[in-house]
């Protein structure tokens, strides 16, 4: 977790998540760092044409950062660029912005998540390369769910301790788990025993698993977020792509 706010932060592992001007020449930007979590900071200055921090401060790119001061924004010293991911590109930018849009979303300022960092970085390298987008993303998820104390169960019957049935048919329950179908039964996500599987060990060969894991994790992450709304999803969804 983090320590004092009003200490100086040197050379912390972070991500930019989203910016905007503030002022008439500096941005705020938010962050997400190995260490303490997503954090608001102000680059003074980061929009004058001579800037250190112009050009620095792009998404999806590893970054070193260095900052300080106290409240809900601090000031941002240094970004240093790390290298090492190549620029996002079509429908795996669009998904870099969804993946983006969750941590914004679902994450409190200063709350670190170390694993959910980790498997940040290695997402926004999958997607660069267009690999497995949608497998990325179905593991993102369910992971961020976990995390923020959601954990979705996958391959136990709700309210049991029977294994789930590869061969029957399954609805899933919110904060119970999947409920067996039975002959007659109407309504709910149907999921298969074999897909609930294939999910609990992020195993994304199937074609079938990731559709009916697309719908499945689509419920989950609308019903967390209530009344709040993400955009980007609302656009890749048009563009059938999660």
């Amino acid at each position: 977790m983090a320590d004092s706010p009003a200490k100086r932060q040197e050379a912390e592992p972070a991500f930019v998540l989203h910016s905007y001007p503030y002022r008439e020449t500096s941005l705020i930007v938010e962050v997400f760092t190995r260490h303490y979590g997503r954090i608001g900071l102000v680059a003074k200055g980061a929009r004058r044409p001579k800037s250190a921090l112009r050009g620095t401060l792009l998404a999806f790119q590893p970054l070193l950062v260095t900052w300080g001061g106290k409240g809900e924004l601090r000031g941002l010293y240094t970004a240093e660029w790390q290298g090492g991911i190549p620029q996002l590109k079509g429908i795996g930018l669009m998904s870099g912005f969804y993946l983006n849009e969750l941590l914004l979303k679902f994450l409190h300022r200063d709350d670190a998540h170390e694993g959910l960092f980790d498997l940040y970085a290695e997402a926004v390298t999958a997607l660069s390369v267009n690999n497995g987008i949608s497998a990325t993303l179905r593991r993102f998820e369910k992971y961020l769910l976990g995390e923020l104390g959601y954990a979705v169960t996958l391959d136990r019957e709700a309210g049991t301790s029977k294994m789930v049935d590869a061969d029957a048919r399954y609805t899933y329950v919110v904060e119970k788990g999947p409920v067996r179908i039975r002959p007659g039964d109407s309504g709910g996500i149907e999921l298969s025993g074999k897909t609930l599987l294939d999910l609990a060990c992020d195993n994304y060969e199937d074609a079938v698993t990731l559709a009916q894991g697309k719908l499945l994790m689509r419920y989950l992450v609308g019903h967390y977020l209530g009344s709040k709304t993400l955009h980007t999803r609302q656009l890749l969804v048009e563009l059938q792509q999660i």
